[in-house]
């Protein structure tokens, strides 16, 4: 009696981590509306729908973009959480002295994070842009 108890539980534990595992993968992941023609790890990204995802654990995780099923851009950011929600997406960049934007920040809409990219060019003002 004691043992179908202990197996009981046990099972239950494995299928609540399991549908943990499985949720969590698919909350870090974000529509991006680019607007402007932007630089991102050194690339040059055209304007248009994206989708940004992230993995990783700790303040340090790995951004892929995807344009459709496409993989355009991988790079390192650090999550950063905030007190509020971002009310939509949007990103940030910063101009170049050639005129050209690199990627900055991305504010996933509905979530309390911010990803921010690391960039040795980041020391211009940057400039918010929304997103859907």
């Amino acid at each position: 009696m004691k043992i179908s108890k202990v197996l009981t539980f046990a099972f239950g534990a494995a299928l609540l981590v399991s549908s943990s595992a499985i949720a969590g993968g698919t909350s870090n992941k974000t529509s991006l509306q680019l607007d402007d023609k932007i630089v991102i790890d050194g690339k040059s990204v055209d304007t248009g729908k994206y989708t940004a995802e992230w993995t990783g654990s700790g303040p340090t995780v790995q951004v892929t973009l995807f344009h459709g099923k496409q993989t355009v851009a991988t790079f390192p950011a650090h999550l950063t959480e905030q007190a509020n929600a971002n009310t939509r997406g949007a990103y940030s960049t910063t101009t170049a002295p050639d005129g050209s934007k690199a990627l900055t920040a991305i504010y996933p809409g509905g979530k309390h994070i911010v990803l921010q990219i690391d960039q040795n060019q980041a020391s211009q003002p940057s400039s918010a842009q929304s997103a859907n």
